[in-house]
């Protein structure tokens, strides 16, 4: 047995209630995570007795208030950097690969972008590029890769998409949507931007709510994929949050993220990493 299926048997091993429990355990997780982590949520209390209270927002807005004021059970991170510098401030215990995700590209109705096309598209200066808030939220982190990248493809890419690169979203002061929209549906639709780097499943969610918005694949050389860590904070109920914990990484959590766009921990696609 691997030393990592050691811990993570020991974790699972600590984590399973003898009984059905009582209590609530708070959890702060990334945006993109709501959906999965909703209905992931209302499975938890089903099978455990134990209540989930969610917070989600911008990984490293979360991050920063769990460092200073927040308090809570568990992190749910759209990368691994944030819950690992809650660990190293010994706010948190070790972080888990619990998930991953990828970029994608989405465009308004009317734009038109394949993946062949999409660098030209992006570099182009009449086309308004959109991007979470770097260091905010790890989407933003994960386009100003996309867009190291494009380096190696067009000699002075970089620059030109981070000078254009508009931070629609993931900062304090970011537009809000209205009650009802997502934050990146909203914008397209307002032609705020007129295409959008973001999570692949926050892309496809965009797809169906808005008309004519189209998800577009990256093209290999810019490939981009996000993985997600989770930890268990310090002070807060370690009994609790090792649960919801074991749960997620469990197969009845893991098919729940899986349904919602997440690959497993282990899995990487080709040329993402």
């Amino acid at each position: 047995m691997t030393r990592w299926s050691l811990f993570l048997a020991s974790l699972l091993l600590l984590a399973t209630p003898s009984a059905r429990a009582e209590g609530v355990v708070k959890l702060h997780a990334a945006g993109s995570l709501r959906a999965a982590f909703t209905e992931l949520a209302q499975s938890f209390t089903a099978a455990t007795g134990i209540g989930v209270e969610t917070n989600f927002g911008a990984s490293g807005l979360l991050r920063e208030a769990l460092a200073h004021e927040a308090s809570g059970d568990v992190f749910a991170s759209a990368d691994l950097g944030n819950p690992r510098a809650l660990a190293e401030m010994g706010k948190a215990g070790p972080v888990i690969l619990f998930a991953r995700n990828r970029l994608c590209a989405e465009t308004r109705p009317g734009f038109a972008a394949t993946s062949e096309t999409l660098l030209e598209r992006m570099l182009d200066p009449a086309t308004r590029l959109a991007t979470s808030t770097p260091k905010n939220d790890p989407a933003g982190d994960y386009a100003w890769e996309v867009f190291r990248k494009a380096e190696s493809i067009k000699a002075g890419a970089r620059a030109a998409l981070e000078a254009k690169a508009l931070p629609l979203s993931g900062a304090k002061d970011s537009p809000r949507a209205p009650d009802g929209k997502g934050v990146y549906a909203w914008n397209l639709e307002e032609k705020r931007a007129d295409l959008f780097l973001l999570y692949c499943t926050n892309a496809h969610q965009v797809s169906r709510d808005l008309p004519g918005a189209a998800t577009i694949e990256l093209p290999p050389a810019l490939a981009t994929g996000a993985q997600y860590g989770i930890t268990a904070l310090k002070p807060g109920d370690s009994a609790k949050a090792l649960a919801l914990i074991s749960y997620i990484l469990s197969p009845e959590g893991q098919a729940i993220l899986a349904k919602h766009g997440f690959d497993a921990p282990l899995f990487v696609a080709a040329d993402s990493r």
